[in-house]
């Protein structure tokens, strides 16, 4: 990815910097790598909602997924196609559903037998009918954060497979419900192949028995959950998507007609971001140096949240001399800390330092936690140069 380090120095921080070329190249390796006439690719919209992310997502043709009534309307402003949207989510509100019905979306993924009769319900008084597909926990362990892990037997997204027979008899019994497909997310930020391996074995038992009671499912919705590489950025930028898509090409057994949805997200837009920010002060402590940043955790929340590490880089120390630190935000939470023990240039008051991997939950999980100031975006493009120029020019605006 590239830095344009002038045009960091004159920007007031923090701010977020999108390399849009690069997301150019992390979309058409995407694209490449799932080019299989039954693969479909929406991109998971809570990611990152930036609007021009959305709109080179969109030039692409992949479809969205989206897990909110206002994730739709983004993405339909931002061009994707009413029936490329998938409506996900646990929790979604009678207005939500209303909303989607009225767009004519592709498909809701349902996560619960009472959410299915609601759907029915409220698709009955608009007399229109709604296609569903079933989210189910497989019970595949995605050996990641416990708290990105989703596909356990107990857990507050999707249904058993305990209670399938249950939720076939609710459809059987509701007009204006369509079954489409079924539906798993195991987690995210994977990195270890097998899983996915292990979770297509999974699926094609569900999808035989489907079959053999008479079920013809349209699709299989894989989920997403591809991570990427958060220690070395510069040395993997781009996630190995062809051994990705690969993978389920191999093991996913499918009948004949079957279509194939992934959601992927922070694989996408990962890497294409980062966050920006100045050294405030310098602080000897009794056995660490703190290095206090203009940013914290209410521009990026993983490490407080997840315990995450992002790497982290000054590009403006002159000293060859490294150091250990501990970098941390102004928040007042000792959670507000980007990590501990990182060895950066000598470093002083004043100095930009580059935290990577921030364009997937980076600006999107923002808040104005001790009434902080969102802060603005950068972009930069050559292709795309008119754009990135525009936006620019209104987020100057704006601040």
């Amino acid at each position: 990815m590239h830095l344009d380090i002038d045009n960091l120095n004159s920007r007031e921080t923090p701010f977020y910097y999108y390399d849009l070329d690069f997301l150019e190249t992390t979309l058409s390796d995407l694209s490449i790598a799932s080019m299989r006439p039954n693969f479909n690719v929406h991109y998971a919209v809570k990611a990152n909602a930036n609007r021009p992310i959305l709109e080179l997502i969109a030039n692409h043709g992949f479809g969205a997924d989206c897990v909110s009534g206002n994730e739709i309307k983004i993405a339909l402003e931002s061009g994707f196609a009413n029936e490329s949207i998938v409506f996900a989510g646990v929790g979604k509100t009678d207005d939500e559903i209303t909303y989607a019905l009225n767009q004519e979306i592709l498909c809701f993924n349902c996560e619960s037998i009472q959410e299915i009769e609601i759907i029915n319900e409220l698709a009955y008084n608009l007399n229109k009918t709604a296609r569903i597909a079933i989210r189910i926990n497989p019970n595949i362990n995605a050996e990641t954060h416990e708290k990105i892990t989703t596909g356990l037997i107990e857990n507050k997204f999707g249904i058993s497979m305990n209670r399938l027979g249950e939720v076939l008899e609710i459809i059987k019994n509701s007009p204006n419900i369509e079954l489409s497909g079924v539906h798993f997310h195991i987690g995210s930020q994977i990195t270890k192949m097998y899983v996915f391996r292990e979770l297509c074995a999974r699926i094609n038992g569900i999808n035989r028995w489907f079959n053999e009671l008479g079920i013809q499912l349209e699709h299989i919705n894989v989920g997403g959950g591809l991570g990427i590489d958060y220690d070395a950025p510069r040395i993997n930028p781009v996630p190995n998507f062809q051994s990705y898509f690969a993978l389920f090409d191999k093991f996913l057994q499918l009948f004949p007609g079957q279509q194939v949805y992934f959601e992927l997200g922070r694989s996408v837009v990962g890497q294409s971001g980062m966050l920006v920010t100045k050294v405030l002060y310098v602080k000897e402590g009794e056995t660490q140096n703190f290095l206090v940043c203009d940013a914290g955790m209410t521009e990026l929340l993983r490490p407080a949240l997840y315990q995450a590490k992002h790497h982290i880089e000054n590009i403006s120390s002159i000293f060859s001399k490294v150091e250990n630190y501990t970098v941390v935000g102004p928040i007042c939470e000792t959670s507000d800390c980007f990590g501990k023990n990182i060895a950066l240039p000598l470093t002083r008051r004043g100095d930009l330092l580059i935290m990577y991997s921030a364009g997937a939950y980076g600006e999107v999980m923002s808040s104005n936690y001790n009434l902080r100031n969102k802060v603005d975006a950068l972009y930069r493009s050559t292709r795309w140069k008119e754009m990135a120029n525009e936006y620019n020019r209104v987020e100057a605006e704006a601040s």
